[in-house]
């Protein structure tokens, strides 16, 4: 499949790219094909688990239910690699790896739009034209960082997948998973080499496979994720501030406009501490009116956009908490000026203020 391989493996719902990231940051995943399994375990020191990919996407119905989801076929090394525990049920028998009856384990996803809140060990579903038995079940993985389903999918033997499935004999990618204590740019090293000998790569050529070590990937995502909280950080700052100047202003015009009222109670007898909680608490209110109506603006943003993305919409109630706690903040900051000026006013010289 040359470089688009790494791309068809991993761009459905249910393969996304950073998912052996979450399993082992040393795992790569490797683009290829006509290399057999045990020729990469007998020429690449380090390796501790592989496993060849071929992937498909087929509609699958169970009685009266359907779905489409992503087939991944392959081996129960896909477990290993991909770090990806069973929630009940089994892994394959070598007689399903060997081609023989269909069996399929299947994710969070697909079980519960196929069966609901039924448990689908044992059952019988249709793959394309293929029957099959339900013999594990995933556990929920949810999100990935890309926002894709990684519950959405469902596993079976790769002979049943290339044969009856995908229609061909030749393989999309294998899974690497790197042994602990080893080198991963080493293991990429001798993976890269061993593919040109085998492709017939001539020296000076640009490789014509693809390999991904995650461990980079991951870096590269951390990077972006750095870079843009920072940029949302400097942008929620400059709003902050803009906001709390607004109220600064309002404030001062406010204690400004009720000269005549500050003096009135200054001069039968309010302490100035008190005329100072009147308009801090004043600010606080405006402050946290406008992170009420902020909060609900973002809520409604957020759920549109997931809404409209498939995504699920979870709320974290102490992102809210903290939203309000700022909001209160900005409120205190900016009002103490405008509160502080009111309580020190003179008395005489308020009530003569016109």
């Amino acid at each position: 499949p040359g470089r688009g391989s790494y791309r068809d493996a991993t761009a459905g719902e249910a393969a996304p790219a950073d998912a052996p990231v979450e399993a082992a940051p040393a795992s790569m995943l490797l683009s290829t094909l006509g290399m057999s399994v045990r020729a990469i375990t007998e020429q690449v020191s380090g390796i501790s688990a592989i496993a060849p990919v071929v992937g498909a996407s087929a509609l699958v119905v169970a009685g009266n239910r359907n779905y489409t989801t992503s087939v991944q076929g392959s081996t129960n090394a896909w477990l290993t690699v991909r770090g990806w525990a069973l929630a009940s049920g089994r892994a394959f028998s070598e007689t399903e790896l060997s081609g023989g009856t269909p069996a399929c384990i299947l994710g969070a996803t697909v079980s519960k739009q196929l069966f609901g809140s039924q448990d689908p060990l044992g059952a019988t579903l249709r793959v394309g034209a293929v029957a099959c038995s339900v013999v594990g079940l995933l556990a929920t993985k949810g999100q990935s960082t890309f926002g894709q389903d990684q519950d959405n999918l469902m596993l079976m033997p790769m002979p049943v997948v290339q044969r009856r499935l995908a229609g061909k004999t030749t393989i999309d990618s294998f899974m690497v998973s790197v042994a602990p204590g080893r080198s991963s740019d080493r293991v990429v090293s001798q993976l890269q080499q061993l593919l040109r000998e085998r492709r017939r790569v001539a020296p000076g050529q640009e490789d014509n496979f693809d390999v991904f070590d995650m461990k980079e990937m991951a870096k590269s995502l951390g990077s972006i994720t750095t870079t843009l909280t920072g940029l949302l950080g400097g942008i929620a700052a400059v709003s902050l501030l803009v906001g709390g100047i607004g109220i600064m202003n309002i404030m001062l015009v406010s204690v400004t406009e009720r000269t005549r009222e500050i003096g009135t109670r200054l001069a039968i007898g309010a302490l100035g501490r008190e005329v100072m909680m009147q308009f801090l608490v004043e600010a606080v209110m405006l402050s946290l009116l406008g992170g009420l109506i902020g909060v609900l603006l973002g809520l409604g943003g957020s759920f549109a956009v997931t809404h409209a993305l498939g995504l699920p919409f979870t709320v974290l109630p102490s992102i809210v908490l903290v939203a309000f706690a700022f909001s209160a903040a900005v409120g205190v900051a900016f009002g103490y000026l405008p509160a502080r000026q009111a309580a020190n006013l003179n008395p005489i010289d308020a009530l003569r203020h016109e």
